[in-house]
């Protein structure tokens, strides 16, 4: 599947309002022309220097009363709004926008606080988390070339029902983009236990969990990589996986295994990641890699702006 040209055709049939607080980087400058000469999402372009002095003001006293309770000052709340970042995400809970973009110029715990504190964590999940789409060429994996991998950029070392609503937030994030019916794999060292060791217990557990949330959803585990994405080797190890080896959704039990895993398949394979994508919030955000380009911003965009259309 043509990941880039779906989601920007999808996007572009209920056009939503994304911000973009990284203004004065050239790769979100470019992003935003491509968005706009594509008709993709209207795109407002946030620096410090076009932020609205009463807005700040109005925006640090929302968030004292967001933030007091953790003890956060009122001189704290206001020097905090001078960030575009938060500036953002204060805009997108005041309905002003429908979802912002940011990480260019931003490391992934500013944007993500940002996320959390301004816009809120969405009720139906314990934990914010991040995946990304991972494109490949062999297109027998996933969908049609196409899985979701998470978490690989936010939780390090998610506990049982953590990973458990990660799994959740995936599949509906799946859902949300692709309109497919999400296949969720649980991964681990071992498949429906070959192995025994403590780390296996998490992820049973989380399985377990996730299936009592949503007994209708497709998922399983725990299993190896192999098991979850090749049907050969599904009938061997698994013979009773309900995903017979169709994963498209896999959930990678930490942070380290997560974000190793990507980034492998990414540069051994060519395939294209887009995100990360925050997920678990109540509005859609994303986040950016610093090493991003003009064309990885366009797609955060896109898929923000396909998330806010419901």
């Amino acid at each position: 599947m043509d990941i880039e040209n779906f989601i920007r055709e999808k996007a572009k049939k209920n056009k939503k309002r994304i911000i973009l607080p990284e203004a004065d980087d050239q790769r979100v400058i470019k992003a935003a022309d491509i968005i706009r000469k594509e008709n993709i999402a209207e795109v407002i372009l946030l620096s410090k220097s076009n932020m609205e002095k009463e807005k700040i003001k109005e925006y640090a006293d929302s968030f004292y009363e967001i933030r007091k309770a953790k003890g956060i000052s009122r001189q704290e709340a206001e020097r905090v709004m001078f960030s575009p970042v938060y500036y953002a995400a204060m805009m997108v809970r005041a309905g002003l926008a429908d979802g912002f973009v940011a990480g260019a110029s931003h490391t992934t715990p500013d944007v993500a606080r940002a996320a959390i504190y301004c816009v809120g964590l969405d009720a139906r999940f314990s934990v914010i988390s991040s995946c990304f789409i991972m494109s490949v060429s062999d297109q027998s994996f996933g969908e049609n070339g196409l899985l979701f991998f998470a978490d690989c950029g936010i939780v390090p070392d998610p506990n049982a029902r953590q990973l458990a609503h990660i799994a959740l937030s995936t599949a509906d994030l799946a859902k949300k983009i692709l309109s497919i019916e999400p296949r969720v794999a649980m991964l681990s060292f071992s498949t429906k236990g070959s192995s025994r060791h403590p780390l296996l217990e998490k992820v049973k557990e989380a399985t377990r969990l996730a299936k009592e949330i949503n007994p209708d959803l497709l998922l399983d585990g725990e299993m190896q990589a192999d098991s979850a994405i090749v049907p050969e080797v599904a009938k061997i190890k698994n013979a009773y996986d309900v995903l017979e080896g169709r994963a498209n959704v896999l959930i990678f039990p930490d942070l380290n295994s997560g974000n190793i895993g990507y980034k492998l398949v990414q540069r051994l394979s060519g395939a294209r990641a887009i995100g990360p994508i925050l997920q678990g919030l109540k509005k859609p955000c994303c986040d950016l890699s610093r090493g991003c380009s003009a064309d990885d911003v366009v797609d955060c965009v896109a898929i923000t702006a396909i998330r806010s259309q419901e």
